[in-house]
């Protein structure tokens, strides 16, 4: 469905009511750009709205169909930048993602949104509160977009980093709580976290080079801003993913130690009775003649040495540290 459209010159929006495409023919004849905002749109709805543009059938397809990798492709007359958005779910520590299709030509830009995350209605309004930037064209709108989403990876970053420090902790209580799952869970979400981000680090590259085409010049600056701050979103989420693969690696080290600890214990204690089970097992084997057997102090002295030989391997153990 259509979200929102209007017609731009001289950074300010044309105020007197026209469809979409007098809105186009006006941006030919007279300047400035229309700013076309859809959300989900249906395959007959992008097509009934395509009669006023002149897209590539396969950017067409990619824009309904969405499931696209972030990209940045150049047919004749239209530019399509792809990104993909991210939300996170604070009570369940999870990511969705959606994404966003920007069809840019000299006099518009079409932009659709598939999913939920990083609604674009504040760009727009904070955009038309600068027009000196807004007058720059299509691609000041791209950047806004850019730098919307790309800000919205960084606050899920400082989310992500908190939820790891979370389970980091964890593995290394005092508590045998295991942190395994929680740690697995929290790197599936990084990962789908970091394909939405890594990909979209080389076609933001090759906007914000210098001498890029179809990108004015002043506008320049603005895209290596933002190509900085993914580049930082990118590092902060690599380094979270590699903290978790180490968090999880110690989580297994710790399980090994203690059951290590464990079965020192068990063969600690096992030894403890072994020798009392050795004993009694001989003098119950009912033999009439055996040393000691008809001696007045023969159990008091089986007994006493029994708890003498308990009492030097429950020492010997203990300075050990197996018990």
């Amino acid at each position: 469905m259509i979200v929102d459209y209007a017609l731009y010159k001289n950074g300010l929006r044309y105020r007197e009511p026209s469809n979409l495409g007098e809105l186009i023919s006006k941006a030919k004849q007279e300047g400035g750009f229309v700013w076309l905002g859809l959300a989900e749109p249906t395959a007959a709805e992008f097509e009934k709205i395509m009669g006023d543009f002149q897209f590539h059938p396969l950017a067409v397809e990619d824009a309904v169909a969405a499931h696209q990798r972030p990209k940045y492709e150049e047919f004749p007359d239209v530019q399509v930048m792809v990104l993909k958005t991210a939300f996170y779910e604070e009570k369940g520590s999870l990511i969705s993602t959606g994404e966003i299709f920007c069809f840019i030509g000299e006099h518009f830009i079409v932009v659709v949104r598939h999913g939920n995350g990083s609604p674009l209605a504040n760009t727009r309004h904070n955009l038309e509160r600068s027009p000196e930037q807004l007058a720059k064209g299509p691609y000041a709108v791209l950047h806004a977009i850019l730098d919307h989403v790309i800000d919205c990876y960084i606050d899920i970053s400082i989310e992500l980093e908190t939820d790891v420090n979370q389970a980091e902790a964890k593995v290394f209580s005092e508590s045998r709580v295991s942190a395994s799952q929680e740690i697995y869970l929290l790197k599936r979400e990084v990962i789908e976290f970091r394909h939405a981000i890594d990909p979209l680090l080389s076609p933001l590259q090759n906007i914000a080079s210098i001498g890029a085409r179809h990108i004015p010049a002043d506008l320049t600056p603005f895209f290596r801003d933002t190509l900085d701050h993914l580049a930082r979103a990118s590092d902060a989420a690599s380094g979270l993913d590699s903290l978790l693969q180490s968090a999880l690696q110690a989580e297994i080290a710790q399980v090994q130690l203690q059951q290590n600890e464990d079965m020192r214990k068990i063969t600690a204690y096992v030894a403890l009775a072994s020798v009392p089970t050795m004993v009694a097992g001989i003098y119950g084997m009912n033999f009439d003649t055996m040393p000691e057997l008809r001696w007045q102090y023969g159990y008091p002295m089986v007994v006493g040495g029994l708890l003498l030989v308990t009492a030097f391997l429950y020492r010997k153990f203990k300075k050990s540290g197996w018990l």
